[in-house]
């Protein structure tokens, strides 16, 4: 008779542990649905199969045992015996996905080298010995058939591999946690019912109700012909479209429209929708859940933006890995950070939810913020994402980068759901530039200008400067103030707020860094922003007379001479750039002249050369060093929760989570509202001053004063540091 082996130790609920054979195949199953997506179901069912033989011995048994006693953790590697058998199934490079299932991928050095050593490990031989017992099939009777697409693939695209590792081993990863979770929960996270082909009626009889119930504006007429545009198009091909939609035109509503009748044509199961900042998130999944969610059923808009990075090395943790979203959802609201960061990063709770990428349509919305030194390796996944993988990708801005001139890109077809735009531009040209640049301007007199403007929004480059603004403001007349110093739902109050004032013709002035630029729906009569690149500019200028209903507003571009020390930092060439080639003589809205911006962008920031190294790393399976180089902000940020609105909830969250109670999941959705970011200097010098407090991962909770329009404050706070 064969021997019981364990995987996972007791639960709560009635005291039974985890069968390892139960576990084995569970995942596999799992892994294998997942991989289907994209031709590789036998493949990552075989890894999942394999992924903990290596519990299979008598120390890591035994040592499960006295884990339950002592309430610690097992402590005994366990990854080597599924490793060194993918290897010897003939399966190279994929042994990775086993290998790194719990402390991440590894480089494909330290993978030769720990397969070298398991040829020759007493308890390789051990576990594998015994799992075979209860789990025959970890030994195949034929080769494990690989995607039909890959030797094509590996002809035409040298990173297509690099993305099927990470594809198999989000799989992987995501099926070990469910299974897991599923043990410890006593039943299964059910998947969500619905896909995102199954929402278009639902949108369609939402978007008319709330067509009829806004206001109307001189620009609907404008508004209507984009959106039948993206429908047209959504009957297309799968592949890459571009949806270049000025300011104003309807875009959220269009490119959701574009993305579900698409998903409906070739029965593709999601929609991701990913924008720059966490403002827009929360935006556009307000926006999305008004038009999908219904009332007593299941949710179908998720949004994901916490921003929270979950301890994945510390195994007493199980509770953080298990609540890492997986994105099973009909239809995701993420950032771009979000998104690629955890497409090239090489840890399983960021990577789990990959794999939702196969099958679904991408949409990245105000694509021009995708940052210039990332943009090769960003083009090479999106494209190889679209030839292999079954997602479709669309590319949304007002103010649309040439990426064709890129060398991922090239010979590449980029589908315009818009054929002509120039005319649509050309109609939505609704505001008049007005330039301070030479001499240039005091803070102040930005703001006794500001000021003296009935309705006025001013658009600063730093948190440091917006807080500035706004004190400068408030000498001449109340202000409002935005800023990622403030919790997502200070911010939104103050928003709802902005909105009211405007629509009830009520005084109101803003001072705002640029979260405020992009996918923010407010129509100012005038606005005053601090010289950025071009496509910044162009974006505030979309927050000024955004719906027509005046001949034309007025935008202020200013450079002031006691501000903005941070702005070359920040932007760089695009900002010489827009220097040398925008002012009095030429708008930022000229869309030659911002081809010609972008071209010249590219070529100061040397694009194709700076994203090489990532792109040797992937093709050298150096999974940590891709991750290692790929940051989408050069300065880390920290997501800190602070004491706005219910601060008892906020208590009971943040016990919860200190406690590693389960349902984190749960929790760390909820804990949204009341998080703001700080850099990673400022808050590990808030946490040494004793004016923040670690609760998990790199979460930490604000402990000093929080100004009511302000939100955090530090006394001396670094111009170079303090960014959105």
């Amino acid at each position: 008779m064969a021997e019981l082996l364990w995987a996972h130790s007791a639960r709560e609920v009635d005291g039974l542990r985890h069968g390892l054979a139960d576990h084995l195949r569970g995942t596999s199953w799992r892994a294998g649905a997942f991989g289907e997506i994209f031709g590789a179901g036998p493949l990552a069912a075989h890894c999942g199969l394999l992924h903990d033989v290596g519990k299979g011995t008598c120390q890591w048994q035994r040592g499960l045992i006295e884990a339950e006693l002592s309430g610690g953790r097992v402590g005994i590697p366990h990854k080597h015996a599924g490793t060194w058998l993918l290897d010897r199934h003939g399966l190279g490079i994929m042994s990775a996905v086993v290998f790194g299932h719990h402390g991440g991928l590894p480089d494909r050095k330290r993978l030769r080298q720990e397969l070298f050593c398991a040829d020759e490990d007493p308890l390789v031989a051990e576990a594998i010995q015994k799992v075979a017992e209860i789990v025959p099939e970890i030994h195949p009777s034929a080769p494990i058939a690989l995607p039909p697409w890959l030797p094509e693939a590996a002809d035409a695209d040298p990173y297509a591999l690099d993305l099927l590792v990470r594809m198999v081993y989000s799989a992987v990863v995501d099926a070990d946690f469910l299974d897991t979770e599923e043990h410890f929960a006593a039943a299964p996270r059910p998947s969500h019912p619905v896909s995102a082909s199954d929402l278009v009626e639902r949108f369609e009889k939402a978007r008319q109700v709330l067509l009829a119930e806004s206001p109307s504006s001189p620009i609907d007429g404008l508004r209507e012909e984009v959106y039948q545009h993206c429908l047209e198009a959504a009957g297309g091909p799968q592949g890459i479209y571009r949806i270049p939609a000025p300011t104003g035109s309807g875009k959220t509503l269009a490119t959701g429209g574009f993305a579900l009748h698409h998903a409906r044509r070739h029965s593709l199961r999601r929609v991701i929708v990913a924008v720059p900042f966490m403002s827009i998130t929360e935006q556009n999944a307000s926006v999305y859940r008004g038009l999908l969610d219904v009332e007593g059923e299941d949710p179908v808009v998720l949004e994901h933006h916490s921003g929270i990075d979950l301890d994945d090395d510390d195994a007493r943790k199980r509770w953080q890995r298990l609540a890492a979203e997986n994105w099973d959802a009909p239809f995701v609201v993420t950032t771009t950070i979000r998104l690629f960061e955890s497409l090239f990063s090489h840890k399983p709770a960021a990577m789990r939810r990959v794999h939702r990428l196969a099958g679904s349509v991408i949409v990245l919305d105000e694509v021009q913020a995708l940052p210039d030194r990332l943009l090769i390796p960003i083009m090479s996944a999106l494209r190889s994402l679209t030839q292999w993988f079954g997602a479709t990708v669309v590319l949304a801005s007002a103010t649309q980068p040439p990426f064709e001139l890129l060398s991922p890109l090239r010979d590449v077809r980029i589908e315009d759901v818009i054929p002509q735009p120039k005319p649509l531009y050309k109609a939505l040209n609704r505001v008049r530039y007005r330039w301070l640049i030479d001499p240039k301007p005091t803070m102040a007199q930005i703001a006794a200008q500001a000021a003296a403007e009935p309705q006025v929004l001013v658009v600063v480059n730093t948190t440091r400067d917006a807080a500035r603004m706004h004190e400068l403001m408030e000498e001449h007349r109340p202000a409002l103030h935005l800023s990622t110093r403030m919790a997502a739902a200070h911010r939104r109050d103050t928003l709802n707020k902005i909105k009211n004032l405007l629509a009830d013709q009520q005084p109101v002035a803003v001072a705002s860094t640029q979260l405020v630029e992009a996918g923010v729906d407010l129509d100012f009569p005038a606005g005053f922003r601090a010289i950025a690149p071009a496509d910044s500019l162009l974006q505030a200028a979309g927050r000024v007379n955004r719906s027509g209903r005046l001949p034309y507003g007025q935008v202020t571009i200013f450079d002031p001479e006691d501000g903005n020390e941070a702005a070359d930092m920040l932007y760089g060439a695009a900002l010489q750039a827009t220097r040398s080639r925008f002012g009095p003589h030429c708008p930022p809205d000229d869309l030659d002249a911002l081809l010609a911006y972008y071209q010249a962008r590219f070529d100061f920031h040397n694009v194709e050369a700076a994203g090489q190294e990532i792109q040797q790393a992937r093709q050298a399976h150096d999974f940590p060093r891709v991750a290692e180089l790929f940051r989408m902000i050069d300065e880390w940020t920290v997501p800190v929760a602070v004491r706005y609105g219910d601060t008892d909830e906020l208590d009971r969250i943040l016990a919860h989570l200190r406690a590693g109670h389960p349902g984190a999941g749960a929790q760390l959705r909820a804990l949204r509202p009341y998080l703001a970011t700080l850099p990673m200097g400022a808050a590990s010098k808030a946490l040494q001053e004793g004016l923040a407090a670690p609760v998990v991962g790199d979460l930490i909770e604000w402990l000093g004063d929080y100004h009511p329009q302000r939100g955090i404050e530090l006394a001396s706070p670094d111009p170079q540091e303090l960014v959105f």
